[in-house]
C-alpha cells in the first residue's frame, strides 16, 4: 500500500492535494471526490442507475486519516465513505473509479 507523504485540503483549488513517496503529487476536485464516493449509498445510487449526489460547489470540510485512507467530511454533511489510500492513488492516475 502506497501511502501518502503529505495530504492537504487546498481551498483556493477546490482540490485535495496528495504527495506520495516516490515525489509525485495530485490535486484532486472536490467535486469530483464527492462523486467518486464509493460508500454504501452512493454505490446504490450508481447501481441503481441515477446520478451521484454532487454538486459543482461542493466543499471538503476535513480529511481524517483512517488506518487505509482518508474519511472524506463534505459541506453537504456526506462523510460516510472512506476513500482508501490506493483508490485515491488511481483517482489521481485517472483510473476508473467503480472498482476499488
Amino acid at each position: 500500500m502506497n501511502i501518502p507523504d503529505h495530504v492537504t485540503i487546498d481551498a483556493s483549488s477546490a482540490s485535495l492535494s496528495i504527495r506520495w513517496p516516490d515525489g509525485s503529487a495530485a490535486q484532486l476536485p472536490f467535486a469530483a471526490l464527492r462523486a467518486a464516493c464509493m460508500c454504501a449509498q452512493c454505490r446504490k445510487r450508481k447501481y441503481d442507475g441515477e446520478a451521484p449526489l454532487s454538486r459543482p460547489d461542493v466543499k471538503l470540510l476535513d480529511a481524517r486519516p483512517s488506518g487505509y485512507g482518508l474519511q472524506l467530511v463534505f459541506d453537504d454533511g456526506h462523510e460516510r465513505g472512506i476513500f482508501p489510500w490506493v483508490y485515491l492513488e488511481r483517482l489521481a492516475k485517472g483510473e476508473r473509479n467503480d472498482v476499488v
